[in-house]
């Protein structure tokens, strides 16, 4: 009975490309490998890039903890916590602005707890919220920075006029045109 010989290959049959050669697949296996490091090593060096700037934002922009703690003292020193009671609804009113525009504003009243009879008049806040806006800029109106501070004005000018009635103005209806 004849013996047969069987050679054994390092290379795996059907692992290669059809026609290919002989190191081709070993060079290709390399290749990702090498792309991936890479791709790794790019991605750890922003990370750490990344994490030192917001670390250094932190250190120089943040506010320390003993600033922190004498800017709240001072709050509480200044501002007394006012027990708040009934709101007051004012029905809102067109307001004519500057070059035929107009402001249709409603408004609400934060009434303190020791608000005795009789109430704010609101024909009052009214009055002085047209002073306040009437014949303003659209522009003006619509900036947000600038309705806070007409909003702090109107609040202001109703707490001196209704001392220890009026905690806080809100407002219910902001609409230009």
């Amino acid at each position: 009975m004849p013996t047969e010989q069987r050679i054994v290959s390092d290379k795996k049959i059907g692992g290669g490309k059809i026609g290919g050669g002989g190191a081709a697949p070993a060079e290709e296996a390399e290749a990702p490998a090498k792309k991936g490091k890479k791709k790794l090593l790019l991605l750890v060096v922003i990370g750490a890039v990344l994490g030192l700037a917001a670390g250094a934002y932190f250190f120089l922009f943040a506010p320390s903890g003993e600033e922190g703690a004498e800017g709240e003292a001072a709050a509480e020193v200044v501002e007394e916590p006012v027990e708040l009671g009934e709101v007051l609804t004012v029905e809102p009113i067109s307001i004519n602005l500057a070059e035929g525009h107009y402001l249709r504003l409603g408004l609400a009243l934060q009434l303190t707890a020791t608000a005795v009879e009789p109430l704010p008049d609101p024909s009052v806040a009214l009055d002085k919220a047209i002073a306040l806006y009437s014949g303003r800029p659209m522009a003006e109106v619509n900036d947000g920075a600038k309705r806070e501070e007409l909003k702090a004005e109107l609040t202001r000018q109703l707490a001196e006029t209704y001392p220890d009635a009026i905690a806080a103005v809100y407002l219910t209806t902001y609409v230009t045109q």
